[in-house]
């Protein structure tokens, strides 16, 4: 490996570790550049050990690793991306008022995407301690000028109980993404459960944005992040709980909008299952 491919593959590991580079597609994508700098297994296991709970990035890897190129897992993901956006515009019906949680690229370049086709709609999000993940969506969405209005996670409710909204400012639609889909549900960042509760009790849909090589047969881990991102030398006796994400049963999700379409989800399973 060149000095120069080092330094790039180690800065690569380190952003990923360290959230800098975020989202599923970004981390895969992110991974197999790196992984073209140095393709071995050594590689392949230093890119999975820095994000273990991305079976996007592990699909991408095992793709490179059995000689796929560059270029073809590089335009998979364009391409993906490309038809998630235009099945964003079925979905996306005038003067809508769409809750989204954290930071999801295909559910953000999606909403980007519709708001250039001429789409009228406004965007609730959660600011998504506690990394602030969701300023993020609110700038790249406010840049292409889609009105965004933030809420404190703890007041997720307030943009989805219709009772608590007497100006009808409640949403009527929640994209969220997902980190990896499973059989049974999904797993995306916390707070994506209760989110998804309260939508499904105020008859509000849930969309999942995600590409198909998110899905997976494995156990996903629970990342537990660092305390310190939440209390830095918190005091004695005070146990800080960090997980990073959580699973959101299917019973939850109205549809999966993927390259595949827009599908139910026991309909998006089969045909992840028919792939492999």
């Amino acid at each position: 490996m060149k000095r120069g491919d080092k330094k790039k593959f180690n800065q690569i590991v380190k952003d990923i570790k360290s959230i800098k580079i975020q989202g599923a597609r970004n981390i895969a994508e992110a991974a197999v550049k790196a992984y073209s700098l140095f393709p071995s297994k050594t590689s392949k296991k230093v890119l999975l050990e820095s994000r273990p709970t991305e079976p996007m990035m592990q699909y991408a890897l095992s793709l490179a690793e059995s000689g796929e190129s560059l270029n073809k897992i590089l335009e998979h993901l364009k391409d993906s991306q490309d038809r998630i956006n235009n099945q964003s515009l079925k979905l996306i019906k005038s003067n809508d008022r769409i809750f989204t949680h954290c930071h999801s690229s295909s559910v953000s370049n999606a909403l980007v995407y519709a708001k250039k086709k001429r789409k009228k709609f406004q965007v609730y999000n959660t600011e998504t301690r506690p990394l602030y993940q969701g300023r993020k969506t609110a700038r790249e969405l406010s840049k292409a000028g889609i009105k965004v209005t933030m809420f404190l996670d703890s007041a997720a409710a307030f943009a989805i109980e219709k009772q608590n909204s007497k100006d009808k400012i409640f949403a009527n639609k929640i994209f969220l993404g997902a980190d990896a889909l499973l059989s049974e549900g999904i797993i995306n960042k916390i707070g994506s459960y209760q989110i998804a509760e309260l939508a499904h009790y105020n008859k509000i849909p849930v969309y999942i944005f995600a590409d198909s090589w998110k899905f997976t047969s494995k156990k996903v881990p629970i990342e537990q992040r660092s305390i310190n991102e939440v209390w830095n030398k918190a005091l004695k006796n005070v146990k800080i709980k960090n997980p990073a994400f959580e699973f959101v049963p299917k019973k939850y999700i109205k549809g999966i909008v993927s390259e595949f379409g827009i599908q139910k989800y026991s309909d998006f399973v089969k045909k992840c299952r028919k792939r492999k």
